[in-house]
């Protein structure tokens, strides 16, 4: 009983932390504005960035890598402490199953009725602490993609299937490898619009407009 109860509990405060809606508190805190309504109507970093500037976007940006990493140490430390001896070997399912919790909080508020952003920060954080190399490797391919091209939403695609070319191939469990993989599938689904603005030329970038 204890056991399910942990992993219950493990689940819904994972995905109560990915549901902390960031972006949507900060432009309400500091200007009183609804960012679902602003720019690309997006809850996430990148469309802080473009209503809110640089500052709360890096801090939007911070937090929502946070949460996802929050989401995997309690699941860690849930299952430290509250599996047996013969539990043990499901602990890594408990996590996995706690960062997609997590990624769907972030996506899927409860606090913005379902709503929310794409997921690709709090993805991150998941991904760096279940496997940092594998995260520093999907954040370069992020940086390189962003500072040549200039477009934020490229470079979360590419950072995502780099994420799951990396733990394809590096000696990971298969829940992570699980996770990985339908998590930045998951992600590249919620870039639907952008992928089809990247193939007609229009989506926008860093500094530009969001095309109507």
């Amino acid at each position: 009983m204890v056991f399910w109860i942990a992993n219950l509990a493990g689940l819904a405060v994972a995905y109560l932390l990915g549901s902390i809606p960031t972006a949507y508190l900060t432009g309400k805190l500091l200007h009183g504005l609804d960012i679902r309504e602003l720019g690309s109507k997006s809850v996430g970093a990148t469309n802080a960035l473009r209503v809110l500037g640089k500052w709360p976007a890096l801090a939007v940006l911070l937090i929502d890598i946070l949460k996802g990493v929050a989401a995997i140490v309690l699941a860690r430390w849930i299952c430290s402490r509250f599996f047996t001896l013969d539990q043990q070997s499901w602990a890594a399912w408990a996590i996995s199953l706690a960062g997609l919790a997590a990624l769907l909080g972030h996506s899927r508020s409860i606090w913005l009725r379902f709503s929310g952003g794409k997921s690709v920060a709090t993805g991150l954080g998941v991904v760096l602490a279940l496997s940092w190399p594998i995260a520093l490797g999907a954040l370069a391919v992020f940086a390189v993609a962003v500072a040549v091209f200039r477009i934020v939403s490229l470079g979360s695609v590419l950072a995502a299937l780099t994420a799951i070319i990396l733990i394809s191939v590096l000696s990971e469990p298969t829940p992570y490898r699980l996770l990985v993989i339908a998590g930045g599938l998951y992600i590249v689904g919620r870039h639907r619009a952008n992928i089809m603005r990247l193939l007609a030329g229009t989506e926008p970038r860093i500094g530009q407009s969001l095309s109507r």
